[in-house]
């Protein structure tokens, strides 16, 4: 058998939500087609490029949950980690994170240089969603062999930046601790604003609990931030040298606007995108270019919930999620119950 194509460095450093790209010019805050009369979005032609994102992902997904784990792997079912990996925002997050990655020069040079998404995003997202349903829900063998392929993976990925004429290597743990702690503070942001808003002590212990999956792909311990206030020094550290250069300008554009989707996904897409620009600090929207985001009203809020409410609905009906649901529903309520 054909062993599939393995992901680049870029490809795992970078990729951390369920999207695909189109490119729209410039840098402005984005349109997208809407049936909804209020929505005021232009309509947006794509060809049909994304076909198979949800069912791919989803098969993914459901390889990735263990049918009987032999541990409760690196976070366990009482974890915070858990509980925000099963939120209905975990989309917005992954977008919102994305968008935060692509701001640091020298990761996007690596995506554009390295990556094989213009020829095949859904086999990268696939790869990658596969990779943190087994280090999050696996156990800790499944974690870690998972965890070993990403690192030989990044261990082959060196070039220079274009822009910058900086040389980068995606072995070096700056490069995985940025895509960490991006992603990391976007599951909490995405949370406050249209999931589960959590607690300053369940933050720090979600951010705390969450140092192991750095480490697992090569970040000293000691780099990690293991608290809401280390993390956000983090951030604040590494501001200075982020940029919106023309890849990550143009990689970015077309995440926010997959082709190829039928009109109701389109809608759904629209309120993904709305939530996770709305949750990027305002430097970051300045950055891209982006404007002032419509105000996330009780009523948008609302709104965008049912959405992310569809779009699992849709995820779910793929074969094989909801045996996965069910297989983590059960392990929750048994260590709630021990």
């Amino acid at each position: 058998m054909t062993e599939p194509r393995a992901t680049t460095p870029a490809e795992e450093l970078v990729s951390l939500t369920d999207t695909t790209f189109h490119p729209v010019a410039g840098p402005r805050w984005p349109q997208a087609r809407a049936s909804r009369p209020h929505a005021g979005h232009t309509t947006v032609t794509a060809e049909p490029y994304a076909t198979g994102i949800i069912g791919r992902s989803a098969a993914a997904y459901a390889s990735g949950v263990p049918d009987d784990a032999a541990d409760d792997g690196f976070f366990g079912p009482a974890s915070v980690t858990w509980r925000m990996n099963v939120d209905l925002a975990l989309p917005v997050a992954g977008l919102r994170s994305l968008l935060m990655q692509a701001l640091h020069p020298l990761a996007t040079a690596g995506v554009d240089q390295h990556s094989g998404w213009r020829r095949d995003p859904v086999a990268r997202l696939a790869a990658t969603s596969a990779y943190l349903t087994a280090v999050t829900f696996g156990d800790q063998a499944a974690a870690l062999r998972a965890a070993a392929r990403v690192r030989l993976i990044h261990a082959r990925g060196r070039g220079t930046d274009a822009v910058t004429g900086r040389p980068y290597a995606a072995g070096d743990p700056a490069f995985p601790l940025w895509v960490h702690a991006s992603l990391v503070d976007s599951v909490l942001a995405a949370g406050s604003l249209v999931g589960i808003s959590l607690s300053a002590a369940d933050s720090d212990r979600y951010v705390a609990e969450m140092v192991a999956a750095a480490e697992l792909v090569g970040v000293p311990r000691r780099l990690v931030p293991s608290c809401v206030p280390a993390l956000d020094l983090y951030i604040a550290s590494v501001r200075p040298g982020l940029r919106c250069t023309p890849a990550a300008a143009e990689s970015m554009a077309r995440v926010l606007f997959p082709p190829g989707l039928d009109q109701d996904t389109a809608e759904i897409w629209q309120d993904v995108r709305d939530a996770a620009i709305a949750a990027l600090p305002r430097w970051a929207r300045q950055l891209y270019g982006y404007g002032t985001p419509r105000p996330m009203t009780p009523g948008r809020r609302t709104e965008i919930r049912q959405s992310l409410g569809v779009l699992d609905a849709m995820f779910l009906g793929q074969p094989g999620v909801l045996e996965a649901r069910q297989r983590i529903a059960l392990r929750t309520r048994t260590a709630r119950s021990a």
